[in-house]
C-alpha cells in the first residue's frame, strides 16, 4: 500500500504505472551498421543480424529495470513516424526542401509524405516482420507496438502541406479520406492483433501543433478549420478504436517534438483537451508535462475513464528531476484526475529519430530507474 496515497493501486494490464514512450538511444555499433549498408560495404541481412543483437540487449535492459511492457526502441526505423506510413499502400516518400515543421536549433533531414493512391494497409508491410521479430526476442515478456498516429498521416500531406492536390478518389471527399486511411489502421491494428500484439500506442504530434498558438494562426490564415479537423482526427481514432477486440489496449502518445533535445510546439491542452480528452475513446494518454511548454493541469478535467500516463520526467536531457517535486506534481495532477487514473513515463522517447537525444545510454537508464522507483512508491510494486 502507497504511504503518499492510501487508495492507490499497481496495475496489471497496459498502461502501466511505470511505462514508457518508445524509442531508445541508438548504440554505436548499430548507427555504424547502418551506415555501412547504405555506403553498400554490408548487406541489408547483415545489418539486421546487428539489429537483432542490439534489439537482444535492449529487451534485456527493459527487464532488468523492471518495465512491464518492452519495446524494440525503434531500432530498426529512421524516423518515429515515417518508416510506417511510406510503407503504407498509397503512400509515397519523397525528398523535399525542407522538413514539415521547424525544430528549435536543428534542422531534420528533409522528408515528407505524398498520397498517390488509396491508402491501405499491405500484407508485406515491413513492420509486421519487425514485430514478429520482437516477439521471438522478448519471450514470454509483453510487447509493446509503437506506430504513428493515423491522424499523422493526414496532418502531414493535407494540412501541413500547402500544395496538397487530392486524387480523384479524394477529390472534394475528404471523408473517403478519412475512412480510408481508419480502414487501413483497423486492417493494421487487426493484422498485429492476430500476430499478438495485446499492447498497441499511438504516436501524434497535431495535437501537439494544435496547442500552439502560432501554429493555429498560421493554420487559420490559410483557411484551415482546426475545430472540425480535430472532430476529423477524433473520428478516425474512434472508428478504429471501435473495431478493437476488448483485451487490446490502445493509447495514445501526444508530443510537441523531439529531435536532438529540442521541440517545435509549444502551449497548453485546453485548446484541444475537450474534443480529444471529452470524446476519444483510446484506454490512456502519454501526456509530455516535463517543461511549461506543456501548461498546466486543469485540461485533466476532461478526462473521462481513460488513464492518463504523465510525462513528468524529461528524455531531452540527463540531469535528474527532484524527486519530491515530481511527486508533487502527481499529487497536483490528483486533483483533476483521480490517482488510479494516474501513470508515469519519460514525456517522449529517447530517441525518437535514429540521431538521439543529447543524452547517454546511462543517463537513460537512470531516468527509468528514476521514475520506476517513483512510481513504486506513490502505487506501490
Amino acid at each position: 500500500m502507497s504511504k503518499l496515497f492510501p487508495n492507490a493501486t499497481i496495475r496489471t494490464s497496459a498502461p502501466y504505472r511505470f511505462d514508457i514512450v518508445g524509442s531508445f538511444l541508438r548504440p554505436e555499433a548499430l548507427k555504424q551498421a547502418r551506415s555501412q549498408c547504405s555506403c553498400g560495404d554490408i548487406s541489408c541481412a547483415d545489418l539486421s543480424q546487428v539489429e537483432d543483437t542490439e534489439i537482444a540487449k535492449l529487451v534485456e535492459h527493459q527487464k532488468n529495470v523492471g518495465l512491464h511492457a518492452v519495446t524494440d526502441g525503434e531500432f530498426r526505423r529512421t524516423f518515429w513516424h515515417l518508416d510506417f506510413l511510406a510503407a503504407l499502400d498509397g503512400v509515397q516518400e519523397i525528398d523535399v526542401d525542407k522538413f514539415s515543421v521547424q525544430f528549435k536549433h536543428h534542422s531534420v533531414r528533409p522528408k515528407t509524405l505524398k498520397i498517390v493512391d488509396q491508402i491501405g494497409f499491405p500484407a508485406n508491410h515491413p513492420f509486421i516482420e519487425h514485430y514478429r521479430s520482437l516477439q521471438r526476442i522478448a519471450g514470454t515478456t509483453e510487447v509493446k507496438l509503437t506506430i504513428p498516429s493515423p491522424s499523422m498521416l493526414h496532418l502531414i500531406c493535407t494540412v501541413r502541406a500547402t500544395d496538397y492536390q487530392p486524387i480523384t478518389r479524394y477529390q472534394n471527399n475528404n471523408q473517403q479520406l478519412l475512412d480510408d486511411i481508419a480502414d487501413a489502421y483497423i486492417v493494421a491494428m487487426q493484422t498485429f492483433y492476430q500476430l499478438g500484439c495485446r499492447n498497441l500506442q499511438l504516436d501524434d504530434t497535431s495535437w501537439g501543433e494544435f496547442c500552439a498558438e502560432d501554429k493555429r494562426k498560421s493554420y487559420s490564415e490559410r483557411g484551415l478549420d482546426l475545430a472540425q479537423i480535430a472532430k476529423d482526427y477524433v473520428y478516425m481514432l474512434n472508428k478504429i478504436v471501435a473495431a478493437k477486440p476488448a483485451d487490446l489496449a490502445i493509447t495514445m502518445h501526444i508530443c510537441r517534438g523531439n529531435f536532438r533535445s529540442t521541440w517545435f510546439s509549444a502551449g497548453g491542452y485546453e485548446p484541444i483537451a475537450e474534443t480529444l480528452f471529452g470524446h476519444c475513446n483510446v484506454d490512456g494518454f502519454f501526456l509530455e508535462y516535463d517543461s511549461d511548454r506543456a501548461g498546466d493541469f486543469k485540461p485533466l478535467r476532461f478526462i473521462k475513464n481513460q488513464q492518463v500516463v504523465l510525462g513528468l520526467v524529461t528524455s531531452k536531457s540527463g540531469e535528474l528531476e527532484n524527486r519530491d517535486e515530481i511527486i508533487a506534481r502527481i499529487k497536483e495532477a490528483a486533483q483533476y484526475v483521480d490517482i488510479n487514473q494516474l501513470c508515469l513515463s519519460p514525456q517522449c522517447g529517447f530517441a525518437s529519430t535514429e540521431e538521439g537525444n543529447i543524452l547517454t545510454e546511462e543517463q537513460q537508464w537512470k531516468k527509468l530507474e528514476f521514475i520506476r522507483d517513483i512510481a513504486e512508491e506513490v502505487w506501490g510494486k
